[in-house]
């Protein structure tokens, strides 16, 4: 499964990256030189924005303190995910609407995302909700994608409640779906 899964995500860079040099949007951030990532390519130019783009991870990153600081296995195709790349978050769409892709930076950002998952999945458990991870953002206030952590489905939930709705059977199936848009399309 965790290889259907990679080859999706992979896939799906790919052509977000051949999306972005096609239409000729520049992979440019502002360079914060406390905050480095893998994911940079270069120096700053003259304006302090560096050119970037997805940097693989290493192969020893994993979610263990989301085992350790709440006790749950998290799903597998969310970990190969989160877990795959350093990035900035990618923008995309599926019919459904505009999202934004959460990816870690660097290895501090990785760190930070599994904090702010254990938080989630805290505040889930003290509304006696269904666990879920969120991997996305959606343009439409409160509302984040997430994988319910006990069957894989995609969902759609507004934060602090249950799911709305069920976007797709799996992670890998869900990427099936992804159309790239223009970087920094989604606020």
């Amino acid at each position: 499964m965790t290889t259907n899964i990679l080859s999706r995500i992979d896939q799906f860079v790919i052509h977000w990256c051949e999306f972005q040099q096609a239409h000729h949007h520049d992979l440019l951030i502002e360079q914060d030189p406390e905050w480095i990532s893998p994911a940079e390519q270069g120096s700053a130019n003259s304006d302090g924005e560096v050119i970037w783009g997805p940097a693989l991870q290493p192969p020893s990153n994993n979610l263990q303190a989301l085992v350790d600081g709440l006790e749950v296995t998290p799903n597998p195709e969310l970990e190969a995910y989160f877990t795959r790349y350093f990035s900035d978050n990618l923008d995309a769409e599926t019919e459904r609407g505009r999202l934004q892709l959460l990816m870690p930076w660097n290895q501090d950002d990785f760190v930070r995302l599994q904090q702010n998952l254990i938080a989630h999945v805290m505040m889930k458990r003290r509304l006696r909700q269904q666990e879920t991870l969120f991997f996305a953002v959606t343009d439409e206030e409160d509302f984040i994608i997430s994988v319910l952590n006990q069957t894989g489905e995609v969902v759609l939930e507004q934060v602090g409640k249950e799911p709305k709705e069920v976007l797709a059977g799996s992670l890998s199936e869900f990427f099936t779906q992804l159309r790239p848009l223009p970087y920094r399309s989604v606020a």
